[in-house]
Protein backbone atom coordinates (compact mmCIF):
# COMPACT_ATOMS: atom_id res chain seq x y z
CA UNK A 1 0.00 0.00 0.00
CA UNK A 2 1.19 3.51 -0.90
CA UNK A 3 1.36 5.77 1.80
CA UNK A 4 0.85 9.91 1.51
CA UNK A 5 3.21 12.43 3.11
CA UNK A 6 1.73 12.34 6.37
CA UNK A 7 2.09 8.37 6.91
CA UNK A 8 -1.42 8.10 6.06
CA UNK A 9 -2.57 4.69 3.07
CA UNK A 10 -2.95 6.30 0.04
CA UNK A 11 -6.77 4.91 -0.31
CA UNK A 12 -7.36 6.91 -3.65
CA UNK A 13 -4.44 5.48 -5.26
CA UNK A 14 -5.44 1.93 -4.47
CA UNK A 15 -9.07 2.46 -5.24
CA UNK A 16 -7.54 3.59 -8.28
CA UNK A 17 -5.24 0.81 -9.12
CA UNK A 18 -7.54 -1.63 -8.25
CA UNK A 19 -9.87 -0.08 -10.88
CA UNK A 20 -7.37 -0.14 -13.27
CA UNK A 21 -6.25 -4.03 -13.11
CA UNK A 22 -9.73 -4.93 -12.86
CA UNK A 23 -10.85 -3.26 -15.75
CA UNK A 24 -7.54 -4.04 -17.99
CA UNK A 25 -8.04 -8.01 -16.51
CA UNK A 26 -11.46 -7.95 -17.67
CA UNK A 27 -10.77 -6.00 -20.91
CA UNK A 28 -8.23 -8.79 -21.59
CA UNK A 29 -9.80 -11.79 -20.54
CA UNK A 30 -12.87 -10.72 -22.64
CA UNK A 31 -10.93 -10.56 -25.76
CA UNK A 32 -9.39 -13.57 -25.71
CA UNK A 33 -13.20 -15.41 -24.59
CA UNK A 34 -14.84 -13.65 -27.69
CA UNK A 35 -12.28 -14.77 -30.27
CA UNK A 36 -12.02 -18.05 -29.57
CA UNK A 37 -15.27 -18.88 -28.08
CA UNK A 38 -17.98 -16.07 -29.17
CA UNK A 39 -18.37 -15.67 -24.94
CA UNK A 40 -17.57 -12.68 -23.50
CA UNK A 41 -16.32 -12.61 -19.55
CA UNK A 42 -19.72 -11.42 -17.96
CA UNK A 43 -21.17 -14.46 -19.91
CA UNK A 44 -18.45 -16.77 -18.90
CA UNK A 45 -19.01 -15.68 -15.20
CA UNK A 46 -22.04 -16.17 -15.34
CA UNK A 47 -21.98 -19.93 -16.75
CA UNK A 48 -19.45 -21.14 -13.99
CA UNK A 49 -21.53 -19.33 -11.50
CA UNK A 50 -24.44 -21.86 -13.21
CA UNK A 51 -22.51 -24.74 -13.04
CA UNK A 52 -21.14 -24.34 -9.33
CA UNK A 53 -24.96 -23.49 -8.57
CA UNK A 54 -27.18 -25.51 -10.24
CA UNK A 55 -30.58 -24.64 -9.53
CA UNK A 56 -29.78 -20.89 -9.21
CA UNK A 57 -32.26 -18.20 -9.46
CA UNK A 58 -32.26 -14.70 -11.38
CA UNK A 59 -32.02 -13.19 -7.79
CA UNK A 60 -29.39 -15.54 -6.88
CA UNK A 61 -27.20 -14.65 -9.62
CA UNK A 62 -27.92 -11.08 -9.14
CA UNK A 63 -26.56 -11.33 -5.39
CA UNK A 64 -23.78 -12.80 -6.51
CA UNK A 65 -22.22 -10.17 -8.96
CA UNK A 66 -23.97 -7.60 -7.05
CA UNK A 67 -25.94 -6.35 -10.59
CA UNK A 68 -29.37 -5.67 -10.64
CA UNK A 69 -32.41 -8.02 -11.67
CA UNK A 70 -33.35 -6.64 -14.77
CA UNK A 71 -30.20 -6.82 -16.38
CA UNK A 72 -29.42 -10.00 -14.85
CA UNK A 73 -32.62 -11.37 -16.23
CA UNK A 74 -31.77 -10.10 -19.99
CA UNK A 75 -28.21 -11.45 -19.98
CA UNK A 76 -30.06 -14.69 -18.82
CA UNK A 77 -32.82 -14.39 -21.92
CA UNK A 78 -29.24 -13.80 -24.12
CA UNK A 79 -27.78 -17.22 -23.01
CA UNK A 80 -31.02 -18.81 -23.00
CA UNK A 81 -31.18 -17.99 -26.73
CA UNK A 82 -27.78 -19.10 -27.81
CA UNK A 83 -29.13 -22.77 -25.86
CA UNK A 84 -26.79 -22.14 -23.34
CA UNK A 85 -28.94 -22.35 -20.52
CA UNK A 86 -32.75 -23.40 -19.64
CA UNK A 87 -35.09 -21.91 -17.21
CA UNK A 88 -36.92 -24.20 -15.42
CA UNK A 89 -40.51 -23.69 -13.43
CA UNK A 90 -39.54 -23.28 -9.31
CA UNK A 91 -41.27 -25.57 -7.73
CA UNK A 92 -41.39 -23.68 -4.44
CA UNK A 93 -42.04 -20.50 -5.82
CA UNK A 94 -44.19 -20.43 -9.48
CA UNK A 95 -42.99 -16.47 -9.54
CA UNK A 96 -39.40 -17.50 -10.31
CA UNK A 97 -37.60 -20.04 -12.94
CA UNK A 98 -34.63 -21.84 -11.96
CA UNK A 99 -31.48 -21.70 -13.79
CA UNK A 100 -29.10 -24.59 -15.36
CA UNK A 101 -26.76 -24.93 -18.16
CA UNK A 102 -27.23 -27.07 -21.24
CA UNK A 103 -24.99 -29.66 -22.51
CA UNK A 104 -24.17 -27.02 -24.75
CA UNK A 105 -23.72 -24.24 -22.09
CA UNK A 106 -21.53 -26.73 -20.38
CA UNK A 107 -19.19 -27.46 -23.40
CA UNK A 108 -18.99 -24.31 -23.97
CA UNK A 109 -17.55 -23.46 -20.44
CA UNK A 110 -15.40 -26.05 -19.83
CA UNK A 111 -13.71 -25.57 -23.46
CA UNK A 112 -13.62 -21.30 -22.49
CA UNK A 113 -12.33 -22.46 -18.85
CA UNK A 114 -8.96 -23.46 -20.26
CA UNK A 115 -7.97 -20.45 -22.19
CA UNK A 116 -9.47 -17.98 -19.38
CA UNK A 117 -7.43 -19.89 -16.64
CA UNK A 118 -4.54 -19.61 -19.23
CA UNK A 119 -4.64 -16.20 -19.55
CA UNK A 120 -5.32 -15.35 -16.34
CA UNK A 121 -2.14 -17.41 -15.33
CA UNK A 122 -0.23 -15.53 -17.95
CA UNK A 123 -1.25 -11.70 -16.61
CA UNK A 124 -1.07 -12.04 -13.16
CA UNK A 125 2.08 -14.54 -12.87
CA UNK A 126 3.68 -12.02 -15.21
CA UNK A 127 3.64 -9.40 -13.03
CA UNK A 128 3.72 -10.92 -9.34
CA UNK A 129 5.28 -13.27 -7.68
CA UNK A 130 3.56 -16.15 -5.68
CA UNK A 131 3.70 -14.58 -2.18
CA UNK A 132 2.63 -11.37 -3.76
CA UNK A 133 -0.32 -12.98 -5.43
CA UNK A 134 -1.45 -14.96 -2.24
CA UNK A 135 -1.00 -11.72 0.04
CA UNK A 136 -3.24 -9.20 -2.87
CA UNK A 137 -5.70 -12.35 -3.22
CA UNK A 138 -5.96 -12.49 0.95
CA UNK A 139 -6.65 -9.18 1.08
CA UNK A 140 -9.09 -8.46 -1.23
CA UNK A 141 -11.03 -11.51 -0.27
CA UNK A 142 -11.15 -9.89 3.43
CA UNK A 143 -12.14 -6.46 2.03
CA UNK A 144 -14.95 -8.46 -0.08
CA UNK A 145 -16.38 -10.32 2.46
CA UNK A 146 -16.47 -7.47 4.54
CA UNK A 147 -18.60 -5.69 2.05
CA UNK A 148 -20.70 -8.30 1.63
CA UNK A 149 -21.11 -8.95 5.20
CA UNK A 150 -22.30 -5.11 5.54
CA UNK A 151 -24.51 -5.28 1.87
CA UNK A 152 -22.32 -2.33 0.68
CA UNK A 153 -22.73 -1.77 -2.78
CA UNK A 154 -25.81 -4.15 -2.97
CA UNK A 155 -27.88 -2.55 -5.61
CA UNK A 156 -31.77 -1.95 -4.96
CA UNK A 157 -33.43 -2.20 -8.05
Amino acid sequence: MAYKSDGSADLQGFFADLVRCETRLYNALNDRLRERHGIVTSQFEFLRFLREHPGSRVADVAAEFAIGAGATSKSADRLEKQGWIVRQTNPADRRSSLLALTDDGAQLLDAAETTFAAGLSELVEGALDRSTTAAAAQALRRLRSALERDQVGTPTG
